[in-house]
């Protein structure tokens, strides 16, 4: 069984919760340390909905790892609880490759982005952001917010698109009364009303979820979703980047992944999977791509020679 231990760190005043795995040998070690993968889950995900299995497997590889929850969200602080701000995750992020970067042991200038779903989104903003980044794992990733809201509207129709808006309204009208958010569920069996309400979006979910799982969010977050386009920025990173595209996606669109890749120089590693947007975290799924990580994490993040 692979160690773990509590590890938490400050982001903008507020305390991030998240679990710390050492590497288990020392196959990836160099003269300034190991290299270290910073995790997080995607849209309303916590850090015990089916991320473990990947995080394991790295440090079973000899890479440390973290995976973290945003604020608002599972282990960590924040109110009010289950608020999705874009900008604050995007802060979180920020400060956990912070954090890691000052333990001792690891090496600083060796830390990789491992992201999914939304946060396959969030791992390019932040590698754009942050050029000492050193490699990016995007997993089924949400690149383009207005992609997916046209997918929204395809799949389900201008009526549920205008209940999805008329609960954001009513969401920010909560803010600025000082009420509690205006929450709506983030999956639902198909046809029902939710963030996610695809043939797969609700058993998908539910599969990797625990007991105590939350499955909502505030709703003032879909006013702004088609603003969001973490795909535009894939052209700055400079770092090594695997982008991991769900052929069968009905979540994340996957032809916004394929352009945003096609958008990136040679940096940039696609691989393409034929199935659906959940199937990744589980059997076969999981599988191949967790093996698709490690044989990227290993080469890009390589014991460097010579002193630190």
């Amino acid at each position: 069984m692979v160690d773990r231990e509590d590890f938490e760190f400050e982001s903008q005043g507020t305390t991030c919760r998240a679990w710390f795995y050492p590497a288990q040998n020392e196959a990836m070690i160099g003269s300034a340390g190991v290299p270290a993968i910073v995790m997080a889950h995607g849209l309303g995900g916590t850090r015990d909905a089916g991320l473990e299995a990947f995080a394991t497997r790295f440090a079973d590889a000899g890479f440390a790892v973290i995976v973290f929850d945003y604020r608002y969200f599972g282990a960590s602080d924040g109110r009010p609880r289950q608020l999705l701000s874009v900008s604050a995750q995007l802060a979180d992020w920020a400060a956990a490759i912070k954090a890691v970067r000052a333990v001792d042991g690891i090496d600083a200038e060796r830390i990789a982005l491992w992201g999914t779903s939304f946060s396959g989104g969030h791992v390019i903003a932040a590698g754009a952001a942050d050029q000492r980044v050193a490699a990016i794992a995007s997993q089924g990733p949400m690149m383009d917010g207005r992609a997916a809201v046209l997918n929204v509207l395809r799949q389900r129709g201008l009526w549920h698109m205008l209940k999805l808006v008329y609960a954001g309204l009513r969401d920010q009208l909560a803010d600025l009364a000082g009420a509690e958010p205006y929450r709506i569920p983030l999956v639902a069996q198909p046809g029902g009303f939710a963030a996610m309400s695809t043939e797969d979006a609700y058993a998908g979910y539910m599969a990797i979820t625990p007991s105590d799982w939350r499955n909502e969010m505030s709703a003032r977050t879909l006013l702004t979703l088609a603003l969001y386009r973490p795909g535009q920025k894939v052209a700055r990173l400079r770092c090594p980047t695997l982008i991991q595209i769900c052929d069968q996606d009905s979540v994340a669109p996957a032809e916004a992944a394929a352009d945003a890749a096609a958008r990136g120089g040679d940096n940039i590693v696609t691989r393409h999977y034929r199935i659906g947007h959940f199937d990744i975290y589980r059997g076969a799924g999981f599988r191949q791509a967790s093996s698709d990580q490690l044989t990227f994490f290993k080469q890009a993040l390589a014991p460097r020679l010579g002193p630190p």
